[in-house]
């Protein structure tokens, strides 16, 4: 028998580059696994800190590693909870970070992109829970993370209000859109596609019962339905699978609600309700190259945005193939639409 493998995410990774003078990226066992003629052709992810001396590295390893992205996890959050001045910080996730990954003249992104992992909150919970609740993990609720850049919809736990349970799924969806339009590699925790929950546990590795086991039979059908459309849509678009940095010309163009470029009183705005993402992309459906919009709208209204339209071009809502001339997002949304 055979197992195919299709590469290694490397728990705690800074310790495979520190020697005795502190952390390198020319480490000999970095570069001994890069140069390996087994592994040299495999996934190489690295978890770019530790609890040692210089233990977070991310943006430090050599080209050839992935790295979990914690800074697009924690600004993606924080955009979507409401936290002010939050504009630029979701640009630069949706962009591949290059903030980061662009160190000693890199030109690509290297971000693994997530909202949620095996460690933490769900991300059902994440929108159901201002807290962690670790209390039976037996310590006394002092394990696990504490700042997690959560919310609860008005309600802590578990709830069986209407209202407050339609606002968190709203909002699991929303944050599953913004996570499925990064640029880079993305990662989706298993069960995360469905509404899972840990009831608040966000340190559950010593738990093995009906805590961390997938309930199927509760699984949200809406849910997984959404996380079918945006993967097809993702593998559609190569703008979505391109790791190279947008140059900074027409190649991204970022618009206010108006349809007007962003400026610095729109990026510095404390409470921004909405921005739209232009890009260029081929679309291998209709193989040709197409620009694709993608609106952002966090606020608690409606709200319409406006679109710039090419000669004989109209715009298209995604999943489906309809032109429109309207924009209208819904509280708390994400739409994509394609122009043709």
């Amino acid at each position: 028998m055979h197992a195919g493998i299709d590469g290694f995410r490397f728990d705690l990774a800074p310790i495979l580059g520190r020697t005795a003078n502190g952390f390198h990226t020319t480490s000999r066992t970095l570069h001994t696994i890069l140069t390996d003629e087994v592994l040299e052709d495999r996934v190489m992810i690295a978890e770019p800190w530790d609890i040692g001396p210089g233990g977070y590295q991310l943006g430090n390893f050599p080209d050839g590693f992935l790295e979990w992205n914690d800074r697009a996890r924690d600004d993606i959050r924080r955009y979507w909870r409401g936290d002010s001045y939050m504009a630029g910080g979701l640009a630069t996730a949706l962009s591949g970070s290059s903030d980061i990954f662009s160190r000693c003249g890199g030109t690509e992104t290297r971000s693994v992109n997530f909202v949620a992992a095996h460690d933490g909150f769900t991300l059902f919970d994440l929108v159901s829970h201002s807290h962690k609740r670790n209390g039976r993990n037996g310590e006394h609720n002092r394990d696990g993370h504490d700042e997690n850049y959560s919310w609860n919809n008005g309600v802590e736990g578990e709830h069986d209000n209407r209202t407050v349970l339609a606002r968190r799924r709203q909002d699991v969806a929303a944050l599953l859109s913004t996570l499925f339009a990064t640029r880079g590699t993305i990662m989706l925790t298993a069960g995360d596609e469905f509404g899972r929950t840990q009831n608040g546990n966000n340190n559950a590795y010593c738990q093995d019962n009906d805590l961390t086991w997938l309930d199927w039979e509760a699984a949200d059908e809406h849910l997984i339905a959404l996380v079918a459309k945006l993967s097809a849509m993702r593998k559609r678009f190569s703008v979505f699978s391109e790791t190279r940095f947008f140059s900074g010309g027409k190649d991204v163009v970022w618009l206010s609600a108006s349809g007007s470029e962003m400026g610095v009183p729109d990026w510095e705005h404390a409470q921004g309700p909405g921005l739209a993402m232009l890009v260029h992309s081929a679309d291998y459906k209709l193989k040709t190259e197409v620009r694709l919009a993608i609106l952002f709208n966090r606020s608690t209204s409606a709200l319409d945005f406006h679109l710039p339209t090419g000669e004989n071009k109209h715009w298209r809502h995604l999943p489906g193939n309809r032109p429109t001339k309207q924009f209208h997002l819904r509280p708390r949304s994400v739409q994509f639409y394609f122009e043709h």
